[in-house]
């Protein structure tokens, strides 16, 4: 039977597993355990870096994904989309609620509903539009399902803005996918375009001729590679989503394909 925090007072502490502490991932924990909720993480095949991050913001670790479904009502997956499935497993037999907040395409966040309900979990759609939250007014977590409005109670008072898609199971992702095709595509189109420039031997020219007639660009394009170093490896899967998300609602995929392979090079050159 699934564990359920409905009718509990809003202010009242929850304990919530938290896959994996990674940067957005520890900051989604800070805001929780800010308000007094205990989070739990696992530290199983886990580095320094993110047992660093786990204790600053303030989670007790579990052990294992085992020991936090056995403690938790509520765990809340972050992690690369590509990996998605695999820490839905990782917890099978959770019996309570399952928020998926990873970029994925409706279909997936479907595939993955279906792994932790048929352990006995309730399962919450989520999609995170934003940076990692340090500030009211940066980032939003959108929240989808039946358990939608039980989760965005408990980071009421947070700098994570919670809200509520109403538009169906899956509407947290879909608006997650339609932000990032743009965000990330166009810079991933950005990439390309300069990439073309470079390669004709005419890079100083567009750069120039950004600078008369789109001087934004220039700034935006720094901004774009920096981010493409740091973390094109794991836009690559969500490129993907996007792409199959674009192609189930009718609309050319290609886009999204093509920045795939934009940031797989940029993940090839960095390694």
């Amino acid at each position: 039977m699934t564990r359920s925090i409905a009718g509990q007072d809003r202010t009242a502490p929850v304990a919530v597993g938290l896959l994996h502490p990674g940067e957005m991932g520890a900051a989604v924990a800070q805001c929780l355990t800010g308000r007094g909720h205990e989070v739990w993480w696992a530290s199983a095949d886990r580095g320094p870096q993110t047992e660093r991050r786990a204790r600053a913001a303030g989670c007790s670790d579990a052990g294992t994904a085992a020991g936090i479904a056995d403690r938790a009502d509520v765990i809340i997956s972050v992690c690369p989309p590509h990996a998605a499935a695999e820490v839905a497993r990782s917890v099978s037999g959770f019996g309570g609620i399952y928020v998926d907040a990873n970029a994925l395409s409706p279909a997936t966040a479907s595939h993955v509903a279906e792994i932790v309900t048929r352990g006995g979990a309730s399962y919450v759609d989520g999609g995170i539009i934003g940076p990692p939250p340090q500030r009211p007014g940066s980032t939003r977590l959108y929240l989808s399902g039946d358990h939608a409005s039980e989760i965005a109670g408990l980071f009421e008072g947070t700098a994570l803005d919670a809200r509520i898609s109403d538009a169906g199971p899956w509407s947290a992702s879909a608006v997650k996918m339609a932000y990032a095709a743009w965000t990330k595509g166009s810079a991933a189109l950005l990439l390309t375009a300069r990439a073309l420039a470079e390669a004709e031997g005419v890079g100083d020219l567009l750069a120039a001729e950004w600078s008369l007639s789109q001087p934004d660009l220039e700034g935006r394009h720094a901004s774009a590679t920096r981010a493409a170093t740091a973390k094109g490896w794991r836009w690559i899967a969500e490129m993907d989503e996007i792409a199959a998300t674009m192609a189930a609602a009718g609309q050319p995929d290609g886009f999204h394909r093509g920045a795939a392979e934009v940031f797989r090079r940029f993940s090839k050159s960095d390694s």
